[in-house]
């Protein structure tokens, strides 16, 4: 778990800890350390986390069975009693895998090398076709995937500022992620500086609340540079290993909205050196393309390390992920395959590949 993730084990926890802040214009949401572990009271009675590899395969091939009948399946369709590969062939395959939202330039650069080694004679056999598809696109996604760059401070937190518009699961996730920290182990604080929504500040005092982490937010409305800067205060003598930021939601086409992203980052950089070690994109799978927009104009304004992709489990665009790791050098960190809390999988990518083109037996 956290594979992407360099642990830092925390210093002993201080027994007493003092506020930073007197006044009370910073709202500090905190959990008793002998609070018992929060239940989801959705969870399935067996977590995930005790089941085997084998379990924990078949449930994501199961989670990931609309994105397999668009492609794999209408691929294999396509091949049943076919003994050689020919033009027509190929010109279906490429409709295929654009309809699943490969994206023109990775389908064509697919199709592209089937050609290529069929003209080299290299290739004849569709089940060999199937075979070269799967290891091209485990190279994609495989080829994107790298741990994060930690440029940690020689004291401090390792700082996650977390980004993505409006509905694709962004507060939802940074409790799920929060979650999986914890599970780690570590020590972690939640920044609610999403202060145009007032929902969102509730939504991440609610998963505080469920997980046993402080969150620190102030009133709807007030500047999100100021909470993230009251946050990093609070967190400077608590020995925090993780500190995570949400942001607000907005339009990755809204000039100003991200260019308050920007200010946000200079705060994090000013306050804790080296910060944000990672700024996570999240993006909802089921937009498709529009994935790719996003995932280009939040890098261009505050230079994304890291990707979530939620709702993989209800489209049948999940071939984005592959148009993404294709097109970008950058790492995608989880998955999201369904509501529960363990259902935001560590994105591995040699495993997704294999449940994409898995065959029921």
């Amino acid at each position: 778990m956290l594979g992407w993730f360099k642990k830092k084990i925390s210093p002993e926890l201080q027994a007493e800890e003092e506020d930073v802040r007197d006044g009370d214009d910073v709202s500090v949401v905190e959990v008793a350390e002998d609070s018992a572990e929060p239940q989801d009271e959705e969870a399935e009675p067996t977590s995930i986390l005790h089941e085997d590899v084998g379990v924990l395969f078949k449930r994501l091939t199961r989670k990931m069975a609309k994105t397999r009948g668009s492609m794999v399946a209408k691929v294999d369709e396509l091949f049943l009693g076919k003994k050689v590969i020919d033009p027509e062939l190929l010109d279906d395959l490429e409709e295929i895998l654009i309809t699943a939202d490969l994206g023109a330039v990775t389908t064509m650069e697919l199709v592209d090398d089937a050609r290529a080694k069929l003209a080299r004679n290299e290739l004849s056999d569709p089940l060999v076709l199937r075979k070269t598809l799967q290891e091209k696109i485990t190279e994609y996604l495989v080829g994107s995937d790298k741990p994060a760059e930690l440029v940690m401070p020689a004291e401090g937190p390792f700082v996650i500022m977390v980004v993505g518009v409006n509905g694709v699961g962004k507060t939802t996730s940074i409790g799920k992620i929060a979650n999986k920290f914890v599970n780690d182990g570590q020590k972690v604080l939640l920044i609610a500086a999403d202060t145009f929504r007032a929902a969102a500040v509730e939504q991440l005092k609610i998963w505080g609340e469920r997980i046993n982490v402080p969150v620190i937010s102030q009133d709807t409305g007030a500047d999100p540079s100021a909470v993230v800067f009251d946050g990093l205060e609070y967190a400077e003598k608590r020995n925090f290993d993780v500190i995570i930021i949400d942001t607000a939601g907005r339009l990755h086409t809204k000039v100003n909205l991200m260019e308050e992203l920007k200010k946000i980052n200079r705060v994090i950089g000013k306050k804790i050196a080296g910060g944000p070690h990672e700024v996570m994109l999240v993006i909802d799978a089921t937009t498709g393309q529009n994935g790719i927009a996003q995932t280009r104009a939040f890098s261009e304004t505050v230079k994304v390390t890291g990707l979530t992709l939620t709702k993989l489990d209800g489209t049948a665009k999940g071939g984005i992920v592959v148009n993404i790791c294709r097109e970008f050098d950058i790492p995608i960190r989880f998955i999201g395959i369904g509501e529960q809390v363990d259902d935001l999988r560590d994105f591995d990518p040699v495993e997704f590949a294999e449940a994409l083109f898995f065959v029921e037996k």
